[in-house]
């Protein structure tokens, strides 16, 4: 083990071999390590025992409603963009018992949903979705929800800086990366040749110090650090979309009732793959269900999502009964009333609901479609 001394923020090297180290001393602490794995032709988070269950070798080719796995010519642990999951499956769960209820000779006693809370350590968070993480941090957090609060509390977050972009990624265009800046305890940069498989690491709390001084590691030279701001240089240039979010809030406020909300509804299915895969939607419904005795009952809260006709169901109806009424609430939500709410985007450019709609619907297109022929304002006549 190294004798150095470190300090947030600086930057140290651990061998590929070394990682397995970090993984070990995580588990021997309680966390449960989640990480990308790769499961039915996709690289999906799930528990990870050791490094040989990262997708080695394998890389995606996402584009609109389309990804491929594919292998690489390396043996990259990261070599990949994101999957079809977020970690947000992890702090708000998709489905969460909230209570249950028990007949008693004097009526119902309830008891809430006493359950261990998970310790999770992450690895392989990008920094997309490190900013996904924290907008859920300002939705959840700021309304104290009890599920995402302690299981947030307990999280370590082990970040990878990304070495090449997807098809549809447009981090850049959202400032939300390809570098994590910050939000993690580590965060790492492969750094993978014919010669030499290793990982810049940069130190990003007291957390990770404390991760370091168990594993072996050497301080990181110029040419390390030269070499890891190359890799994320590179992946800046290589963006598969991108986004003119100039005054973008105003610009789909003053375009409410314009054409192309016609035109995306006669594609979309309203199937909510896109809020399902998204990092940071967050709506839910809550199921109340009893045995056929009577004698139970149970409280469930389950995701959901702006495009199903039940979610905008008040009495009467459907307040938004159209595909059209659907996506424009989503879209508008996600980049512009969203910014009222919680003072940020709620889109992170992860490219995520554009690769994963079966037609291709893409957010990028659809703000250039309305920036280029924009309706006039009322205050425009």
């Amino acid at each position: 083990m190294s004798t150095l001394a470190l300090h947030l923020h600086d930057r140290v090297v651990v061998e590929r071999d070394h990682l397995s180290e970090v993984m070990a001393y995580l588990s021997s602490k309680g966390y449960q390590v989640i990480g990308p794995t790769v499961r039915e032709q996709a690289i999906i988070y799930d528990t990870l025992s050791s490094l040989d269950d990262l997708p080695v070798g394998y890389t995606d080719e996402q584009d609109g409603g389309s990804y491929r796995l594919k292998p690489r010519r390396d043996r990259a642990l990261f070599g990949y963009a994101v999957g079809p999951q977020s970690w947000k499956k992890f702090l708000h769960p998709p489905s969460v018992r909230l209570w249950q209820a028990y007949r008693t000779d004097t009526g119902f006693r309830i008891a809430e949903d006493q359950q261990e809370t998970p310790k999770f350590a992450f690895i392989g968070v990008r920094s997309c979705e490190l900013h996904a993480i924290a907008i859920q941090d300002r939705v959840f957090l700021q309304h104290n929800d009890p599920i995402y609060r302690e299981r947030r509390a307990h999280l370590c977050i082990i970040a990878v800086n990304c070495a090449q972009a997807g098809g549809t990624c447009f981090c850049v265009s959202m400032q939300t990366g390809p570098k994590a800046e910050s939000g993690f305890d580590l965060a790492l940069t492969e750094i993978l040749d014919e010669q030499q498989h290793y990982f810049v690491v940069e130190v990003g709390s007291e957390l990770g110090i404390e991760i370091l001084n168990a594993v072996p590691y050497r301080e990181a030279n110029q040419d390390d650090i030269e070499r890891a701001e190359n890799v994320l240089a590179n992946t800046a240039a290589q963006m598969g979309r991108s986004m003119d979010t100039t005054d973008i809030k105003n610009l789909l406020y003053r375009n409410l009732d314009h054409p192309r909300w016609e035109n995306v509804a006669s594609r979309c299915l309203s199937c909510t793959n896109c809020t399902m895969v998204c990092p940071t939607c967050f709506c839910t419904t809550v199921e109340d269900m009893t045995d056929l005795a009577g004698t139970r009952a149970e409280r469930w809260r389950r995701w959901d999502s702006c495009f199903t006709m039940d979610f905008s169901y008040i009495v009467g109806g459907s307040v938004r009964s159209s595909t059209k009424a659907r996506y424009r609430q989503w879209m508008t939500h996600k980049l512009a009333s969203w910014i009222d709410q919680f003072g940020t985007s709620g889109c992170v450019g992860c490219g995520r609901c554009i690769t994963w709609c079966p037609v291709g619907i893409d957010i990028t297109e659809e703000v250039r479609a309305i920036r280029e022929t924009p309706m006039s304002s009322p205050a425009d006549l």
